[in-house]
């Protein structure tokens, strides 16, 4: 084994032991010279540092070193690697955090050095219980970003709700994401977003990221580690919708403690999945977001082109121009009474229309099909953001 492969080994090894207390390995590294260093020093040595009352100093032993190896080698059997702090390819502002991982694991079809290596990196959070207004916002930035002079890498959590609308709205505008998820590498959470975890590791400049080693399943505290590393790789940190107490909200407020630039989109007043992004505005941590025309400004990405395409009419009648004039008239209809009034309901467009329920119902199957909407649990419209 030569001494990369050690270093990396032994920075395995003590990212298994410290991490829920990173500045500690980060010490001793620093203390020693190296993680492997760490590994090479005698046991009075070991125990004058660490103290007579450590829970850490019985785990500097051989076996750890081990484990390591046995880890080391199932990552490479996987495709992942382990990217160590001080190492070419670790995000350069991640090192910065006092609470920095020892090292993160990595699953990409692009190197570490590609995904981090350069770069504006720009996080899109917030709640699970996203709303019809929550969902079509969250898209807009991240189209607004992706038609900006300075195209950046989205970072997310790959949970339902913002965050995995934010990371397929990059990947459809051409923008490349990273999913930090809560859980090993070898894992997927939540499991019904494993076709857009396959999707972000095969695009260019995209991977999965965890500092939890294989096997870790999904706990309640493991979240709020994962979301440090969310606020600490990205220069800014965007959310989008939020309750008061939301992980968006407390990931917002992480990126706020480490300097970074916060923005929230603003929501009903009477709104508790905009609470959290109403609150923080309100307490002057983050910026009001504006209109498409003035995100790229405010995230510091230059220009932003408005152009989105053709007219939603347009769109429409190119697609179904071979049917009837009647019932493209009524698509045309029923799809822009739903840009008027997002989360309008089959009932609702029905008595607003004056159409029967059955032909409201097929306009809207069809819309949803070939993508012009989409709908919710409730059978709440919405317009898609790319169709408009």
């Amino acid at each position: 084994m030569d001494r990369t492969d050690y270093e990396i080994l032994c920075s395995l090894a003590l990212n298994r032991i410290f991490g829920y207390s990173p500045a500690t390995a980060r010490a001793l590294a620093a203390r020693f010279g190296s993680p492997g260093a760490v590994f090479s020093q005698s046991s009075d040595t070991l125990d004058e540092a660490f103290g007579p009352f450590s829970k850490f100093r019985s785990q500097i032993c051989p076996q750890a070193l081990e484990d390591a190896a046995r880890e080391y080698e199932f990552l490479r059997s996987e495709g992942c690697r382990f990217i160590p702090a001080g190492s070419p390819g670790y995000p350069p502002l991640l090192s910065e955090c006092p609470d920095a991982p020892v090292g993160l694991y990595f699953l990409g079809s692009s190197t570490p050095e590609e995904v981090f290596g350069s770069g504006d990196f720009v996080s899109v959070v917030g709640t699970r219980d996203i709303s019809p207004y929550g969902r079509e916002w969250t898209a807009r930035i991240v189209g607004a970003m992706g038609r900006s002079r300075k195209r950046p890498t989205v970072v997310s959590g790959l949970a339902i709700g913002v965050d995995i609308t934010a990371h397929m709205a990059a990947l459809d505008t051409g923008l490349p994401t990273v999913a930090v998820i809560p859980v090993g590498i070898d894992s997927i959470y939540p499991r019904r977003h494993a076709a857009a975890a396959r999707r972000i590791v095969s695009s260019p400049r995209s991977a999965l990221v965890t500092d939890f080693p294989p096997g870790t399943s999904p706990v309640a505290f493991n979240f709020l580690r994962r979301n440090r590393i969310i606020a600490g790789i990205s220069r800014a940190t965007v959310l989008t919708e939020s309750k008061a107490k939301g992980g968006g909200t407390m990931t917002a407020r992480l990126a706020a403690s480490y300097g970074r630039e916060v923005f929230a989109l603003p929501g009903r007043i009477d709104d508790v999945r905009s609470a959290g992004c109403n609150r923080i505005i309100m307490e002057s941590i983050a910026e009001p977001l504006g209109d498409e025309a003035s995100i790229a400004r405010q995230l510091s990405l230059g220009s932003v082109s408005l152009r989105r395409g053709p007219a939603l009419e347009e769109s429409l009648r190119a697609c179904y121009g071979a049917a009837d004039k009647a019932t493209v008239d009524r698509l045309v209809a029923v799809a822009l009474f739903i840009r008027e009034h997002r989360g309008a309901v089959p009932e609702e467009i029905c008595r607003s229309l004056d159409e029967d329920y059955g032909s409201v119902s097929a306009a809207l199957c069809l819309l949803e099909s070939d993508g012009f909407i989409s709908t919710d649990l409730l059978q709440r419209c919405t317009i898609t953001d790319k169709k408009c």
